[in-house]
Order: C-alpha cells, then structure tokens, then sequence
C-alpha cells in the first residue's frame, strides 16, 4: 500500500447497513462521515462483503438525509433541470458545478471563514451582491452559448426564434403574395378581363 493509500481513512459498510471506521476502530453514523466531509479529512467507504468503493452513494445519501431537513438547497424544478443534463451534456454540467462549488470553498477559505456560523453571517452581508454576480454570470454564459450557437449554426434543433416567427417565416416563403398583395392581384386580373 502506497502512503497515499494509508492516509486514507477506511470505512466499512456491512449488510445490516451499519458503517464501521477502521481508524478509530468504531461504528459511525452519516452523521460522522459528513463531520469528515467538512473537516476535508480523506476517506473511502468500501462494501465489506465485495470490497467495491460505494463512497458516492453514501454522499449521495448525506445529500438526501440534509435536503430533508430545514432549508433544502436544491428545488424541485432544479432537480429537474439536472435529470434533463443526464446524457450526452451531463460532462458539460457537472465540470460547471464542480468548478462553481470549488470557487465558493476557496473564497470561503481566502476570506478565513472556517466555520460554519461566519461564513454565514458573511453570505447573508453579501447575499443581494452574490445574486447579482451569479445571475449576470449565468446570463454572459447563456449569452455567450446563443452567439456561438448562431455564428456557428450548431445545434440545429434549437432556435433563438419563436415558433410564431417560424410560422410566419413558413408561410411567407410558401405564398409569395400573401394578404392583400394576393386580393390585388386578383382585382388586376378582373380588370383584363
């Protein structure tokens, strides 16, 4: 085993679904293991039947275990929306919110804000402000996405037009003479006639 390997804590999930720490040689709760998480102390927890690394399902669980309680961070029409990424663009979202995530931990981090009650003391003072930089943000990227789309002609399945505007545009180029330049050409030729 190389040293990375042994700084590594080791955390052993058994069949009655309990979580044993091969450190301090101890049961552990979700609890513990999101105390580490925070305490960025390194760690894998392995299936002790087959030996398989199952560490993202258990985050996944301390993730679900603290939407329940109090203040979820993600809604329900966000939950959504990341389902809908799954697929060819799940790469493109993830490496977004993984970089946007890491941003927030080293300002936290830069700004000394160790625990948990400064940091949010200090992200309600500068709240409004952070709304406003991330949402202009999200709108020079999706900006930026459009125009790059449309120099481009990518994704051809998408459009910056509406659907009405593509009707028009549709009935326009099918019927040259359309409304009142087709009822004049109709009186033209009554007149010939």
């Amino acid at each position: 085993m190389s040293k990375a390997q042994d700084s590594i804590r080791i955390i052993k999930k058994y069949p009655n679904r309990r979580l044993y720490d091969s450190f301090t040689s101890s049961h552990v709760t979700l609890a513990d293991i999101r105390r580490l998480v925070q305490e960025q102390e390194p760690f894998q927890v392995v299936d002790a039947k087959s030996g398989e690394d199952i560490t993202r399902s258990i985050l996944l669980q301390i993730i679900q275990e603290a939407e329940s309680d109090g203040n979820p961070i993600f809604s329900s029409t966000m939950l959504k929306n990341i389902i809908c990424f799954y697929g060819p663009f799940q790469g493109v979202l993830g490496s977004y919110l993984d970089e946007s995530i890491q941003s927030v931990i080293d300002i936290q981090t830069q700004t000394g804000s160790k625990s948990s009650h400064a940091w949010t003391e200090f992200m309600h003072g500068q709240a409004p402000m952070m709304q406003d930089m991330m949402r202009q943000y999200v709108e020079q990227s999706r900006d930026l996405y459009m125009n790059t789309q449309n120099m481009f002609g990518m994704f051809g399945g998408f459009s910056t037009q509406t659907k009405e505007q593509d009707k028009a545009k549709s009935k326009s180029d099918a019927d040259p003479l359309s409304g009142e330049e087709q009822e004049t050409g109709d009186e033209k030729k009554g007149d010939k006639e």
